[in-house]
């Protein structure tokens, strides 16, 4: 510990050593001053008034006897939370300033001022408890910050107040539940530059995904304004995603995901300079505060950060509006993903879910069903029922008493970064931030179903639910051979899977990713003056919003869409299928139906390759190509392989590889590998010249049964027929796998077959199939199919 005894100490003397004398704001900000800067972090200098001069204020106004009694009734159940917070604070602002104490803040002042010219210097005042920021613990706006502080006067208020926030009810709970010592933390004031961030823009980042724990991103959240608004939930901030592995390559932009926020608000100063919070203009709303160059910026420093203290960090960051200097104002270790041993996997369904009430962002990803507690106000605390459903608008520290006593927790507002996202991430609780108008559309008693389960997206749903639960061990695994692989289609949920023993993902289906990220048919976008219906035209407006053509929405959307699947197996494969919706699929994207013809067969009519070189859908093509080139090349995703549905002949994969190749996806270019679904007969009896064209199969075991016995696999009155395990089809697995074999091409299967019957996986493995492509939840007992196949096979042998 440096500088025992002192009462103010510059920032730049401290060290992250020093919790004990600065609390662990304070050592933080002096610790990255200290070693960060030469590496691009800069942080606004400041000074920290330390644990001594706490101790000193409280012995010269005789409280330390005063507060313990006071503590000591409250912990014997004689007095109230809110009585024994009230006595102790009102009796700490009352007190007077030793003037040694005194002197050396207003001295670190006037020599701050001094350096900024300005002998009045703005300067926000933040508390750092001795028990803040801890590895394990992270007392999350438990104590008090005040911003834009000018002039000596109010310094020393300000300091006082932060000394009183120590005893808050909500810090005072707090420290009840984490089982600290209340006599035992003393309170540091820590005294920085105040960065304009008013006029420019602020919000909070965290080194690891929130939400599933993926090492591999940076999570940003970004307002206007000042950044209590977001730290606090009462603005939906942008949201940006970035892919840490890339960020040393400098020409490469691997932002995963920009999630434009509502941004209603902004906290700026008045004429005083105290902040006040006004709305955003329209501009604002529409615009995102931060620029690519600005996002990859703010990445780079969190993992020199992180790199720097050895864990994943929770950062508030704040951009300066005068000279758009982008400065990081405080470090905290991250508190939840770090520390989980994540010795399981635990997954959560609704069955039979009710409608569909309202939707957020999801934190956490349990689901659970409850009865709803509607409470606006902190001042209704105490008619929150224990066990419900609390909904509100946003909470802030205050809430915390009965946020640990809900089963889960609903607000209006607030980003995956604010307060109620974690807090409900440190107590295990699902919760879904965001929802716009919860308080409006619930209502107090009303049965709910509240479900994270689903990725990004969370959802209430009318009534209670019955909810499945399993939970699979991800210790002693088996190794196998065949490679096991996943079947992925929703971005959103993709990163939750980083833990499984993947060898990388057997099909991502990118019709979904258009449908759930895009929405729009993309002929609607190259072609936008045809669409007839001004109420589509005017959603695509609102969706295309902020792009310089719309065309350009597509690619951007479904580039990012595909690059969260891309990411979380980084290095290993990921063959993501070109669209294969059938015609009335396509007509049911916005705009769709003004370029779809109708179909009375579409099962087996217009689709896969046919659309790719028709003169009807040449053009929504290119913009596939042009998302995945997008992905390879500037997010740099080259571990993409690219696949072709519903082939009916060589020579239609010929013209297919030449509409693609001149839109920059050339098989063996940059190393990009192209495969084909083997899901028609004719993929089979012709396999020898579908190898020379292709790198690989891929069995698509739904359409291949279809085509085989001549079912229509939607057919309610043929599916007892509909049987993937039927000697013919059989014969066409093991053939296609052989001759293509004999070709030197992979051969994979991404059927459900082997999910649901672990013969199909037995029969797979006996002909040699070299990948196995499943759904997340049937991943890991297919794995110990496909293991105890292949022991069997080796003891026959």
């Amino acid at each position: 510990m440096q500088n025992s005894g002192a009462l103010v100490i510059d920032f730049s003397k401290v060290t992250r050593h020093d919790v004990d004398l600065v609390g662990g704001k304070n050592a933080s900000l002096g610790e990255m001053i200290g070693a960060l800067g030469r590496q691009g972090i800069l942080v606004p200098p400041g000074f920290a008034t330390t644990a001594d001069a706490f101790r000193h204020y409280l012995s010269a106004n005789n409280l330390d006897a005063v507060i313990a009694a006071e503590l000591d009734k409250l912990a014997a159940g004689k007095i109230e939370l809110h009585q024994a917070g009230e006595t102790i604070r009102t009796l700490i602002l009352g007190g007077d300033w030793p003037k040694e104490t005194a002197n050396a803040i207003l001295t670190h002042y006037r020599n701050l001022g001094q350096t900024q010219g300005d002998e009045n210097v703005p300067v926000a005042v933040r508390s750092s408890a001795t028990a803040e920021d801890l590895p394990d613990a992270s007392f999350a706006g438990q104590q008090e910050t005040f911003l834009n502080v000018t002039g000596e006067a109010a310094l020393l208020n300000a300091c006082r107040k932060c000394y009183a926030s120590l005893f808050t009810d909500r810090a005072i709970s707090y420290r009840q539940i984490q089982g600290f010592s209340h006599t035992q933390v003393a309170l540091s004031v820590g005294v920085q530059l105040m960065v304009r961030a008013d006029t420019g823009g602020s919000g909070v980042m965290f080194s690891i995904d929130t939400e599933t724990g993926f090492p591999d991103a940076v999570l940003i959240n970004a307002a206007w304004g000042l950044g209590e608004n977001v730290v606090q939930g009462a603005v939906d901030p942008d949201e940006y995603q970035v892919f840490k592995p890339f960020l040393d390559k400098t020409d490469l932009t691997p932002i995963l995901e920009k999630r434009l926020g509502g941004k209603e608000i902004k906290m700026i100063q008045n004429s005083s300079g105290a902040p006040r919070n006004v709305p955003t203009s329209k501009a604002e709303r529409q615009q995102y505060v931060l620029s690519d160059a600005e996002i990859l910026t703010l990445a780079r420093q969190a993992r020199i950060i992180e790199d720097h203290y050895g864990h994943p960090m929770d950062m508030e960051w704040a951009r300066d509006g005068k000279t758009g200097t982008l400065y990081i104002v405080q470090a905290r270790p991250e508190t939840v993903q770090s520390r989980s041993t994540h010795l399981s996997l635990k997954s959560y369904a609704v069955q039979s879910p009710g409608k569909i009430l309202l939707t957020g962002l999801s934190v956490g990803d349990a689901a659970v069903a409850g009865r709803v507690s509607v409470i606006e106000s902190a001042a209704d605390i105490d008619r929150f029922v224990d066990g419900s459903v609390l909904v509100t608008s946003t909470t802030d520290p205050d809430w915390v008493p009965i946020m640990k006593r809900a089963a889960a927790i609903v607000t209006d507002h607030g980003g995956r970064t604010s307060h109620a996202a974690i807090i409900s991430r440190e107590l295990g609780l699902p919760a879904i931030v965001g929802c716009g108008d919860a308080t409006h559309i619930l209502h107090d008693g009303q049965d709910v179903t509240v479900s994270c389960a689903g990725g990004e997206e969370g959802v209430v749903s009318e009534g209670v639910s019955e909810i499945k639960v399993t939970e699979e061990a991800l210790a002693d695994l088996p190794q196998t051979r065949t490679n096991v692989m996943l079947n992925l289609a929703n971005p959103s949920a993709a990163l939750r899977w980083w833990r499984l023993p993947t060898k990388g993902v057997g099909l991502a289906r990118m019709e979904f990713v258009i449908n759930n990220a895009v929405r729009v048919h993309p002929m609607a976008l190259v072609n936008f003056d045809a669409i007839g219906d001004p109420a589509v035209r005017s959603e695509i407006e609102a969706l295309t919003l902020g792009y310089d053509n719309k065309p350009a929405y597509f690619v951007d959307r479904l580039a990012r869409g595909l690059s969260r699947i891309a990411a979380f197996c980084y290095p290993r494969p990921v063959i993501v299928r070109m669209s294969d919706f059938k015609t009335n699929e396509y007509a049911d994207l916005l705009g769709g139906r003004d370029f779809e013809p109708h179909e009375e067969n579409p099962m087996i009519g217009f689709r896969g390759a046919s659309r790719y070189y028709s003169d009807n859908y040449r053009d929504g093509f290119a913009l596939e190509c042009q998302a995945i080139a997008r992905l390879r090349g500037e997010i740099g995703f080259d571990n993409v392989i690219v696949m072709i549905p519903f082939c009916r002949t060589p020579q239609e994969a010929d013209r297919v590889l030449g509409v693609m190749a001149k839109h920059g996806l050339k098989r063996g270019g940059d190393g990009l590998e192209i495969y084909v679904m083997c899901e028609i007969p004719s993929n089979v009896v012709r396999a020898g010249e579908f190898a020379e064209r292709f790198d690989g199969f891929s069995i698509g075991s739904n359409d291949l049964t279809q085509l085989t016995l001549g079912i229509d696999r939607d057919s309610e009155e043929l599916a007892a027929l509909f049987r993937e395990d039927d000697p013919a089809v059989l014969w066409m697995i093991e053939t296609v796998i052989r001759e293509a074999h004999a070709a030197g091409s992979k051969v994979g299967f991404c059927g459900q077959a082997p999910s649901n019957d672990p013969s199909f996986a037995q029969r797979l493995v006996s002909y040699g199939i070299d990948s196995i492509s499943v759904t997340p939840d049937s991943f890991i007992k297919v794995l110990r199919n496909v293991a105890k196949a292949e022991e069997d096979q080796n003891t026959s042998t």
